[in-house]
C-alpha cells in the first residue's frame, strides 16, 4: 500500500471526520498549556495545514501567511500576543471558544487542560 504525506493524510482525516480538526486543535492548545511550546506550536501547525491553511489564517489574523509558517516552525519563536492570535483564529474557525480548568493528577500535580 502506498504511503501518503502526513498533510494529505490529516486533510484526509478532516475531510472524513470534521471533529477531528476540533480534537486536534485541543490537543495543539493542551500542549502550550502544559508547558510544552515547542509541540504546541508544530500541533497548531499541522491544525492549520489541514484545515483553514496560512492563507486564510493571514486574513483572519492581518499578519503575512509567511511569517505565521514561520512562526509555527519548528525553530519558530512567536511573541505570546502572536500565539493567542493565531489560537484566537484557529478557535473562531471552530466556531467555538476555549475553557481551560486545572485538573489535578493522581501524583496531585495540577496541569491544565482546554475544554473547547
Amino acid at each position: 500500500m502506498p504511503s501518503l504525506p502526513l498533510d494529505t493524510s490529516l486533510k484526509a482525516m478532516v475531510s472524513r471526520n470534521p471533529e477531528f480538526a476540533t480534537e486536534m486543535l485541543e490537543d495543539a492548545i493542551n500542549a502550550l498549556l502544559a508547558g510544552d511550546p515547542d509541540e504546541g506550536r508544530l500541533m497548531l501547525r499541522q491544525y492549520v495545514k489541514a484545515t483553514i491553511g496560512f492563507q486564510e489564517l493571514a486574513r483572519r489574523t492581518g499578519k503575512r501567511d509567511k511569517n505565521l509558517m514561520r512562526s509555527l516552525s519548528a525553530s519558530g519563536n512567536p511573541t505570546a500576543a502572536n500565539l493567542f492570535e493565531i489560537v484566537g483564529a484557529c478557535v473562531e474557525s471552530e466556531g467555538g471558544v476555549v475553557s481551560a480548568h486545572i485538573v489535578k493528577n493522581s501524583d496531585n500535580r495540577r496541569d491544565l487542560e482546554a475544554v473547547s
